[in-house]
C-alpha cells in the first residue's frame, strides 16, 4: 500500500486526502491545529463554484478544470447547492455588466423581470442582467467537516504537529498543502488579502450567489440559510493584517445595502481577514523534488481548483502522469 503523508489540512489538503484514499492509500493528515478555524483562508470562502464567472478575470484553465468542482463536492459531502449564479449591476454601471458578459461564457441575459422572478427579494432594483444556470455554491465550513469526517473513517490517521515537510519527506511520500504557511519555502509564492463579512439579515431571502458590479467595489454576497450570508469583495496585494480595513468595511456594506436596503440593518456575526496563496499569474502549481510534492497557490479558487489539484497529485503519484499545471523549473 502506499504510504503518504499530507502536511496542511485545509481544503487543499483534505481534498487530496480524499483522492489518495480513493485510490487506496495508507493516508496520514498533518496539521499544526486540531480542527478547521478561523485560521485556515478555507474557512472564510464563499464557496462559490463557478468557473464561468470566474473566467471575467481567470485563465482559461481555471475555468475548464473548475468545472470539475460541483460534481465532485457533490460526491464527497453532499454539500452542493445547484440555484446557478446571477450577476447584476446598477443602470449607472451598465458597461460593468457589457465587459463582464463579453469575458465570460455559459449564461443567458436576464430581464428585470426575470431577476424579480428568480430573486424576489431583488425586486425592480436591477433591469437587466446574467444568470450562470449550471454554477453552484456550497457552505465551506459544512463541507470541510463532512470532508475531513470521511477521511477519518475511511483510514486516514490525523496528527497535530507544526510540521516541517522536508523533515516528513525524509521518511517518506509527501505533500505540502500549507498554503500561505509555505511561503518559506516558496520565495514566488505572495499573500492576496481577502476581507469578508458574515451577515444575519433575516429580512432577505436568496437563493444563489449574487455577484454585483461596481466599478471600485464589486461584490459577492452568499446566501448560508436561515438568513446568513458571507459578503466579500476586496483583494489586496500582500500579507492579510489581523483586522479589517474600515475602507473596505464601509464599500462592503454600502453595496450591500445597494443591493438591498434591508441589509442596513443586517447584524454583523463575523469579520473575516485571510491570505490566499498566489503566484504571479494567479494560478496554481505542482512541484516535485524526492519525496516531497508542493501543491500550492490555489489562489481565491480553493473550493473551485482543489479537486482537480487533488486529481492531479493522485495521478502523479499512482500513474506517473505529469499534472498539467506541474512546474518543473522550480525546485
Amino acid at each position: 500500500m502506499t504510504e503518504v503523508t499530507i502536511i496542511g489540512a485545509g481544503v487543499a489538503g483534505l481534498c487530496v486526502a480524499r483522492a489518495l484514499l480513493d485510490r487506496g492509500a495508507d493516508v496520514v493528515l498533518v496539521d499544526r491545529h486540531a480542527d478547521a478555524g478561523p485560521h485556515a483562508c478555507s474557512w472564510w470562502a464563499g464557496g462559490m463554484l463557478a468557473p464561468f464567472c470566474e473566467g471575467e478575470s481567470a485563465e482559461e484553465p481555471v475555468v475548464r478544470l473548475g468545472c470539475e468542482a460541483a460534481d465532485w463536492w457533490n460526491a464527497k459531502t453532499n454539500a452542493v447547492y445547484r440555484c446557478g449564479s446571477l450577476v447584476v449591476s446598477p443602470a449607472r454601471d451598465k458597461s460593468d455588466l457589457v465587459r463582464f458578459a463579453r469575458r465570460t461564457t455559459g449564461y443567458r441575459e436576464v430581464t428585470g423581470a426575470e431577476i424579480a422572478n428568480l430573486e424576489p427579494d431583488l425586486g425592480d432594483r436591477f433591469a437587466k442582467g446574467l444568470f450562470f444556470e449550471t454554477e453552484c455554491h456550497l457552505t465551506p465550513r459544512l463541507a470541510l467537516a463532512r470532508l475531513r469526517a470521511s477521511i477519518l473513517v475511511d483510514g486516514a490517521q490525523f496528527v497535530q504537529d507544526d510540521a516541517d515537510p522536508d523533515e516528513y519527506a525524509q521518511r517518506g511520500l509527501t505533500i505540502d498543502c500549507r498554503g500561505f504557511q509555505a511561503r518559506a519555502n516558496l520565495p514566488d509564492l505572495r499573500g492576496v488579502k481577502g476581507e469578508m463579512l458574515v451577515l444575519s439579515c433575516p429580512d432577505v431571502t436568496l437563493s444563489r450567489p449574487i455577484r454585483m458590479l461596481h466599478p471600485r467595489v464589486p461584490i459577492y454576497l452568499v446566501p448560508r440559510g436561515d438568513g446568513i450570508f458571507m459578503l466579500g469583495a476586496t483583494m489586496i496585494e500582500g500579507h492579510a493584517g489581523k483586522h479589517v480595513t474600515a475602507r473596505a468595511l464601509l464599500e462592503l456594506l454600502s453595496a450591500a445595502y445597494a443591493l438591498n436596503p434591508a441589509f442596513g440593518e443586517a447584524e454583523v456575526l463575523e469579520i473575516g481577514v485571510d491570505s490566499r496563496p498566489a503566484f504571479p499569474d494567479n494560478l496554481p502549481r505542482i512541484r516535485r523534488v524526492g519525496n516531497l510534492i508542493r501543491a500550492n497557490g490555489l489562489f481565491r479558487h480553493g473550493f473551485l481548483l482543489a479537486p482537480a489539484m487533488a486529481r492531479m497529485v493522485t495521478e502523479l503519484i499512482f500513474d506517473n502522469k505529469t499534472p498539467e499545471v506541474m512546474d518543473e523549473t522550480a525546485a
